[in-house]
């Protein structure tokens, strides 16, 4: 396993904060999100690994803030990306990032009154990110 450099690091965390940022802007709402931040933060905290050092150190990715499209048109590749990396350098952790990440997406749909369309159609679009190149 080869250790990942600093901008990986944060594609990796771009990725998957990227994705909860997405379902949670899928629901507008000022206290559903905050709810469904600490939903994330428990989903994330449980990765383990060179996932875990990614997602929890370095500074925080900077997202767009204008428009919902700007975002996914981030996100979705940092996750296509993310999944990448680990491929090339850490295999065994690709799977780990998948599920934290989407782990984490679906706690954030689920802390406000249960999944809506609009969430369920953000989780698919992050679950074909992470599925890479078909």
């Amino acid at each position: 396993m080869e250790s990942l450099t600093g901008d990986e690091r944060l594609t990796l965390k771009t990725g998957a904060f990227g994705a909860v940022f997405l379902v949670s802007n899928a629901e507008p709402g000022m206290l559903s999100l905050v709810r469904e931040s600490f939903a994330a933060s428990g989903a994330l905290g449980e990765a383990s690994g060179v996932v875990k050092e990614a997602l929890t150190n370095g500074p925080l990715p900077q997202l767009p803030r204008d428009s919902a499209l700007e975002v996914e048109a981030t996100v979705l590749p940092a996750l296509r990306r993310a999944v990448e990396i680990l491929r090339a350098k850490s295999p065994a952790d690709v799977e780990a990032y998948r599920s934290v990440v989407l782990a984490a997406a679906d706690q954030v749909a689920k802390a406000h009154r249960g999944v809506s369309g609009s969430e369920a159609a953000v989780i698919d679009k992050i679950r074909d990110a992470l599925a890479g190149p078909a």
